[in-house]
This record gives C-alpha cells, structure tokens and sequence, in this order.
C-alpha cells in the first residue's frame, strides 16, 4: 500500500527563523493514487499578528486565530497522521522550513523523522518544465486543473489541488504495474511478419536540400578549426 499526503501550510510571514508561524495545515491523503477522503485540516493560534502582505495572500485575521489552539495542542495528532508517510509539498523547503521550526519549539524531533520522505513538486515541475512559471497556480493552468475557487490561499484547498496537479504530472507512471493481488494474468499474442514482401518507398533528397546540408557541414567544419572527421576522411 502507497500512502500519499499532500500538505500545505498558511504562515504569518515569509520567515519562520525571524519568528514568523504557522497559522493553517491542509492535508490530503491518497491511498494507490486514489483519494481516501481521510483528510486533515486545522487553524493554529500563532500567538502574533499576521505580517501586512501575508494577510493579503491568505486572508486569516488574528480575530479569527483568537480561540484556535496553539501548535503545541495539535502536533501529536498532526504527526499521528502523518507518521510514515511519503509526503508531497509544492516548495517544500518553505513549508518544512516552518514545521521544523514549530516542531523545535514543542520539544520534537524534526520533520523527516516522522515520515518516509518528502517530494518536492516544485523540483519536479522544473525538471519536467523548465524556464516556465512553475507555481501551483501556473501547474494548474498548463494541466488543465480548476483552480477557479482558489481566490485566497487556503491550506486544505491547495493541498487538494496539489493532488490533482501531481496525479497529472505523473500519468502513466503506473500504467505498467500489476497488482501482485490481481487473479488478472497477462497473455502475450506473437505475431509474425514477413518484412520481404513489405516494399519501402526509399525518399532522396533534392538539389536545394543537399545544398542546405552541405552548408550546414561547412559551418560546423568552420567552428571546429577544420578538425571535423568526415573533412579529414575525405
């Protein structure tokens, strides 16, 4: 069994080693690529006011944190949930960054001690996509996830969509897999072709396409000094 927990976090400010802290946890659970609806989702009192720009991005006043339990309430039933997961965060160095940051301030071991690994959704985007805006917004965009309830950031929102744009960005990862479990067994049909009565049409270039590649060959020969292996063969 693959269990799969896409987490997000809503913090105070950028910087959880200025004392900036987390004020939501969003957690979406998948089991074998399918959502199990064992979701978890909860508001931390921060014990600080929410920097200016950071308010604007997620909207989750102070007024509204006022009677939240602080993170040293929750952490037990956060890292139950979690234990021995893989765990998938988009920019996970930020979100890691601040849970590692909380979980020092309860008297905790740090992040990755409590599940299997972590994946980055960020790193895989890059690779997959590189040069291209790669935020979770943008991924949703480029694979076709409706993102249109996302107006303000929210934790468990975010972490749903990051499930979604994960499964797409490795479709067919698991295409080739067979459940050792399945009863299901696979037959393989040979079929046998006689290539010789198969006739290939045989396409040659023309004068203008020679005279193209021939220049081509020129202007690598010039870039290499004169040192390319078909001038010296000739």
């Amino acid at each position: 069994m693959t269990r799969q927990i896409f987490l997000d976090t809503e913090t105070t400010g950028l910087y959880a080693n200025q004392g900036d802290r987390i004020i939501e946890i969003g957690c979406v659970e998948l089991v074998n690529r399918k959502l199990t609806g064992n979701n978890l989702h909860v508001y931390v009192n921060p014990g600080r006011d929410s920097h200016e720009e950071a308010l604007k991005v997620h909207g989750i006043t102070t007024e509204f944190l006022r009677d939240k339990p602080p993170f040293q309430t929750i952490v037990s039933d956060l890292l139950v949930y979690l234990q021995g997961a893989e765990v998938i965060i988009h920019n996970a160095s930020f979100d890691i960054g601040f849970l590692n940051a909380e979980l020092a301030l309860a008297g905790r071991e740090p992040f990755s001690s409590h599940v299997e690994r972590v994946v980055d959704t960020l790193l895989m985007a890059k690779e997959l996509f590189p040069g291209k805006r790669n935020s979770l917004d943008a991924l949703c965009d480029r694979l076709g996830v409706d993102n249109s309830g996302r107006k303000l950031h929210g934790a468990l929102l975010d972490a749903e969509l990051l499930a979604d744009v994960y499964i797409c960005l490795t479709r067919g990862q698991d295409a080739l897999l067979i459940d050792a479990g399945s009863s299901q067994s696979l037959s393989i049909q040979q079929i046998k072709l006689d290539l010789r009565a198969i006739e290939l049409p045989v396409l040659s270039a023309n004068a203008q396409e020679l005279a193209a590649h021939e220049d081509v060959l020129v202007q690598i020969d010039k870039a290499s000094g004169g040192k390319t292996l078909w001038r010296k063969a000739a």
